[in-house]
């Protein structure tokens, strides 16, 4: 997605660092427009570095392309951060006297404007009615945060963070592509009880699984996201199921499978279980200093929606996930197309989880392998990743 952010003249423009950086590594093509104040806080030799193209806040260069109208046309999506109360006045009123303004007059692109200033700046009437105006125009306004501002000040008026930023400017920007359908997600770690305070599991989060999610929500699907002990929040989702075992997940997936359009299987079942559970807690002073377990396979619920799926002609979409310990790329795919094979699904999501990689870090790498023979690639944040799958399965669904 092509990115115009436009950098005002305020002391937090030293954060738009931070969005450039973010945005660039989900993939974003960035072209910063900062305002000759701007560049009294930040130097555009550090704007470029971090974009990876020029920086020209003058509106007199170049004048034959008529720049400020292909930046506009071309652009996505538009962010100002920050946004200074002058700006704001500026646009308000619809001036158009540098690069920045003029671009933003230029284009349809959804705008996400982030203010920053002292808390009598935001407060005050002229301010309000500015933001006040830009909101009836369609015009995203952030709420500043509240927090240490220049100075001994604090109060409302701080810059949110730049993940902050990043979200909310990309959700104006969400494809609606998936409006219509209703998609199962399933997430995080299934526990298979040993006694009432002991359990087998794994180390799956299930950070992936709610970004799948959330981005899902925002790209338009209902969404029913079936968690297996999870602990990061939630988004506004259609329907939110919790579970602990593998044998609840079956049962939740099986229950939902005639009523959905696509079934994402990013949770980590655990492929064993104990076969008898004890309801009463094992005391090590009565066991002694060893303890057997007898482990029994847990059903492959993958390979069983599948097999359902088929056999009852449902026009059910299957994408499934596959942690695997590889040495190399060629390897990780190698294991990917296997597994595709052997489990039938029609997208398979593999990443190498080789030294701790990917659990609990909001970073993942994969290859998603399709039944039709695309093999893709992607590194990022777990959100750049959900995206990929979704583009992926945009396409199939």
């Amino acid at each position: 997605m092509r990115v115009v952010l436009g950098v005002t003249g305020g002391i937090a423009a030293y954060k738009a660092t931070g969005i450039i950086r973010l945005l660039t590594e989900a993939g974003h093509d960035v072209k910063v427009i900062p305002t000759a104040n701007a560049l009294r806080f930040i130097g555009a030799t550090t704007l470029e570095a971090l974009s990876h193209n020029s920086v020209d806040p003058d509106l007199y260069t170049d004048v034959e392309s008529v720049k400020h109208v292909e930046l506009g046309q071309t652009a996505d999506l538009i962010i100002v951060a920050p946004a200074t109360a002058s700006f704001l006045a500026r646009m308000a009123s619809g001036l158009a006297d540098d690069l920045l303004m003029n671009t933003l007059l230029a284009t349809k692109a959804p705008i996400l404007v982030a203010p920053a200033m002292h808390t009598e700046m935001w407060q005050n009437a002229a301010t309000v009615g500015n933001v006040a105006t830009l909101r009836e125009r369609g015009i995203e306004i952030l709420e500043p945060a509240v927090g240490r501002l220049t100075g001994a000040d604090s109060g409302a008026g701080r810059l949110p963070e730049p993940d902050e930023i990043v979200a909310a400017a990309l959700a104006l920007a969400a494809p609606q592509d998936l409006v219509g359908k209703h998609i199962l997600i399933t997430a995080g770690g299934t526990q298979e009880p040993i006694d009432p305070v002991r359990f087998l599991g794994n180390h799956s989060s299930g950070m992936q699984g709610i970004a799948l999610a959330t981005e899902a929500t925002k790209r338009g699907a209902k969404v029913t996201l079936i968690a297996a002990n999870v602990s990061e929040p939630i988004s506004a989702i259609h329907e939110f199921v919790r579970v602990s075992t593998a044998a609840e997940l079956e049962a939740e997936v099986s229950g939902h499978l005639n009523f959905v359009d696509a079934v994402i299987m990013a949770a980590a079942v655990a492929d064993f279980r104990v076969e008898n559970t004890s309801d009463k807690k094992l005391k090590r002073s009565e066991l002694g200093e060893e303890i057997t377990l007898r482990l029994v396979a847990n059903p492959d619920i993958l390979a069983g929606l599948v097999s359902t799926i088929n056999l009852e002609g449902l026009k059910v979409l299957s994408v499934g996930f596959a942690a695997e310990t590889a040495s190399n790329t060629n390897d990780l795919q190698r294991l990917a197309e296997h597994k595709l094979e052997s489990k039938g699904c029609d997208i398979l999501v593999a990443n190498n989880v080789s030294n701790g990689a990917v659990f609990g870090s909001d970073q993942n790498s994969v290859l998603v392998v399709t039944k039709k023979g695309s093999v893709t690639a992607r590194d990022g944040s777990k959100t750049t990743i959900a995206n990929h799958i979704l583009d992926v399965l945009s396409q199939e669904i």
